[in-house]
């Protein structure tokens, strides 16, 4: 059996490098889950719920980013394989529709969504492994023993009280968010050694930019949507509208005009692909994808409330996600490219003492305030990029 187990592994041909047909569409589950967290956020933001939002942030990145590592070792076109991504489908449907209530009533069934998730899935790997690569099978066998720890602070949060279940979820994603850099040491075991899975760099590069273009999609439907519910109100949603288009059009060229393909081409060069892919993708593309799904909660708020001094809440979305996406952007590339980009550096400066206008100004001035900021960002950067290769020429 562990012979016929050799062609579940990805294949290493020009094709391979390409995002199949079964990861796509997997993906969809997660436009749903985007939607419905955007939707929650923008109908009760606080501090307390931004706080709960960076939960579902982090546990929709864990469980997506784990899965395509998954799918980057092993080949999403066998049937096998492919029976997998659907019943993580299934799952993904079921946490999505618990997501709202998941403080609520629906704890237990988000918890127990998300653990079968994670642990299905790396049982799945540990047996496609088994007797066919002995060095992926045992850091397989280690994440999964990580994940079984996590779960269960996953479930226990999910049978306490309201109250009480932050607590306990804080406490496992910061288990599995420390697994990769404790390279899953276990008692008796130790520690997985350096570079013992067989990644495929560009595979993994290609797969994390079509999650910000779902982020990024998610962000036009909902923009597209909140505006035509609130069409009739005047003058001011037009332009408030086309400053949030604009917003996620830039975020679209500061992420893919430069940064994106030199992720790729590190992780391909380097002779630490393993690692240098979690440090661009596993943990430098989450700030990314927070960065969007906080910017279209900021661009619901200003179609909906135009004219409302929001405060510093309101302002931690409106500004506070542009800040993450270009800290995540500034992290990528400098990994990549080994340079600082500092037209970044300005845009989050200028943007955290943008702050200072919160209490003041109303929520569509913040908006062309996000909207100027990165507008700058992405003009500094490609005269310097120009520059750069123009001298390099």
């Amino acid at each position: 059996m562990a012979e016929g187990k050799h062609h579940w592994l990805r294949k290493e041909d020009a094709e391979s490098t390409k995002a199949s047909f079964p990861e796509l569409f997997f993906d969809l589950v997660f436009v749903f889950a985007l939607i419905q967290l955007s939707e929650t956020l923008a109908s009760d933001f606080s501090v307390g719920i931004a706080f709960d939002a960076l939960i579902f942030i982090f546990a929709l990145w864990w469980v997506w980013i784990h899965t395509t590592w998954v799918t980057n070792l092993l080949d999403a076109e066998v049937v096998a394989v492919r029976l997998l991504l659907f019943w993580l489908m299934f799952l993904g449907i079921v946490l999505a529709i618990a997501l709202p209530k998941a403080f609520d009533e629906a704890g237990l069934v988000f918890a127990l969504a998300y653990a079968a998730m994670q642990l299905s899935r790396s049982l799945f790997a540990l047996y496609a492994f088994k007797g066919v690569d002995g060095a992926s099978f045992m850091t397989f066998l280690r994440i999964t023993l990580w994940l079984l720890a996590a779960s269960a602070f996953w479930i226990a949060g999910g049978l306490v009280s309201p109250e009480s279940r932050a607590l306990f979820w804080i406490v496992a994603l910061a288990i599995e968010y420390a697994a990769p850099l404790a390279r899953y040491w276990m008692p008796g075991i130790g520690a997985s050694p350096t570079e013992t899975l067989d990644v495929n760099g560009e595979h993994l590069a290609e797969r994390c930019a079509l999650f910000v273009i779902i982020a990024l999609g998610e962000t036009i439907i909902t923009t597209g949507k909140t505006a035509s519910d609130h069409a009739d109100e005047g003058g001011i949603i037009f332009f408030v509208l086309v400053a949030a288009f604009l917003t996620t059009v830039l975020m679209w060229w500061i992420y893919f005009h430069d940064g994106q393909e030199r992720a790729a081409d590190t992780v391909e060069e380097t002779s630490e692909p393993q690692n240098t892919a979690d440090h661009l993708f596993t943990y430098g593309h989450l700030p990314i994808v927070a960065g969007i799904i906080l910017t279209a909660i900021g661009e619901d708020f200003t179609l909906t409330q135009p004219h409302d001094a929001g405060g510093y809440i309101n302002a931690l979305a409106i500004l506070g996600g542009p800040i993450l996406f270009l800290a995540g952007t500034l992290w990528m590339k400098t990994v990549a490219t080994r340079m600082m980009p500092w037209s970044h550096c300005a845009g989050i400066a200028v943007a955290l003492a943008g702050f200072a206008l919160a209490p003041h100004a109303e929520n569509f001035l913040l908006q062309f305030l996000a909207l100027a900021i990165l507008l700058d960002v992405a003009l500094w950067e490609y005269v310097a990029l120009k520059r750069f290769r123009r001298a390099s020429a």
